[in-house]
């Protein structure tokens, strides 16, 4: 997806890792995580496709795995579930998840930035993809960066919970239910008459951002990382020991800091 669809996602985050001091490396040999054909009920054969994914990511010697697609880094955690009947890719599987972090889990909890140098002149809302909140169980970390962006103001959006209907096959496979799921997360998304819809995940940004064009509606689309990387200055950079953020400090109103503080 990031690839072929979003090139400039993958090299914002990287710019955004190497600003901060990490070496990337990105390894030849992989292809997808095998998310949708195992969703799709192919198991066993996607197993084939997990083990290159697991051979490749490990075959560079490397602390840290980063992905800027929640549902992506999610999977290759579940590798662990989908490989136990492997002995040998069991255990690689495990190094593997527990060294793989989605991109603003990194930056947050692992370097420890809460305020990256960013500034984004303008108003936007976020949309949570459910695997990133519901699989990966990720709430805090793209908000308490994205507080932290100078000139940004976040508004609340409307059924955040929603699901925009993409789903990896679900989509091909269920096209008159996810077209309306999608037009649901479009009308949200219009009612909080942002400039920008911000989101941790490529595909679900694919599909909402394609549905705006298809009906005539104007938005900018922006993955957290071209947000992180965006007329950046690095006198503003703070980190999370000398700036802890609180929920109270999110630009949400109460009913929507509420259900976070819920659900976390």
């Amino acid at each position: 997806m990031v690839d072929l669809v979003f090139p400039n996602v993958g090299k914002a985050m990287v710019e955004v890792l190497e600003r901060f001091g990490c070496d990337t490396e990105l390894p030849s040999r992989q292809i997808c995580c095998s998310q949708i054909t195992n969703n799709s009920g192919y198991v066993r054969e996607s197993q084939k496709v997990m083990r290159n994914e697991v051979d490749s990511l490990l075959s560079i010697d490397a602390d840290y795995i980063v992905g800027p697609a929640g549902s992506c880094v999610n999977m290759l955690k579940e590798y662990v579930v989908r490989l136990r009947d492997d002995p040998v890719y069991l255990e690689k599987a495990k190094v593997l998840a527990a060294k793989t972090y989605e991109f603003s889990q990194f930056l947050y909890y692992v370097l420890g930035v809460s305020n990256a140098g960013a500034e984004l002149d303008a108003t936007a809302t976020y949309h949570r993809s459910c695997h990133m909140t519901r699989l990966l169980g990720e709430r805090h970390s793209p908000y308490a960066l994205l507080a932290r962006v100078k000139g940004l103001k976040l508004l609340p959006l409307p059924n955040l919970e929603n699901c925009c209907g993409f789903g990896g096959m679900f989509s091909m496979k269920e096209p008159e239910i996810s077209k309306q799921m999608v037009d649901e997360k479009v009308d949200s998304v219009l009612a909080t008459n942002a400039q920008v819809l911000i989101s941790c995940d490529p595909a679900c940004l694919m599909n909402i951002g394609g549905r705006f064009n298809r009906r005539g509606e104007k938005i900018t689309i922006m993955h957290l990382a071209e947000v992180l990387n965006h007329n950046v200055d690095m006198s503003r950079v703070t980190y999370v020991k000398d700036d802890p953020l609180t929920l109270a400090e999110w630009p949400h109103d109460a009913g929507m800091t509420a259900e976070l503080i819920k659900e976390a």
